[in-house]
């Protein structure tokens, strides 16, 4: 996923699984902490797709800080259903970017959650915040994409 043909406004597929039965709740549907596993799981190939390797990071003494997430849960997934999630950038700073991911139901196309969260580039060692190198900053940007965040759309 590291690759540079990111370009365009289309969210790029970071994740595919499955909801196990384990992944629900006594209400029969998949439970929230699964949704953040699988979006952290997302999260993770949308930085190699951008050039945030692992190898990169432990080799560069630098990393990634979640800082804040706010997610909509819009849809139930239940088990057996299979998921995908696309993600994009939606804005880069020095030392920040701000992404989300878009889950769906993959047989019926139905959107069951978005996220979106900001994050910090971070020197491992100095433990603070730390610009983006240029390439991996052009990437990111490289990664913009269109998303409907639903709580854009709501009034009050």
């Amino acid at each position: 996923m590291a690759g540079d043909d990111a370009g365009g406004r289309q969210p790029i597929e970071t994740y595919r699984g499955a909801v196990y039965p384990w992944h629900c709740d006594h209400m029969g549907h998949m439970n929230v902490m699964w949704y953040v596993g699988k979006f952290d799981e997302a999260t993770w190939n949308f930085f190699a797709h951008i050039g945030l390797t692992p190898s990169l990071l432990r080799g560069s003494a630098r990393g990634m800080a979640a800082v804040e997430q706010r997610i909509a849960y819009l849809n139930e997934l239940h088990s057996g259903d299979t998921v995908a999630v696309r993600s994009g950038t939606l804005e880069v700073g020095a030392k920040f970017i701000k992404f989300f991911h878009e889950m769906r139901n993959s047989e019926t196309g139905a959107v069951a959650a978005v996220t979106l969260l900001t994050a910090l580039h971070i020197d491992t060692e100095a433990r603070k915040s730390t610009p983006f190198p240029d390439d991996i900053a052009a990437r990111a940007r490289r990664a913009s994409a269109d998303c409907a965040l639903p709580w854009d759309s709501r009034a009050g």
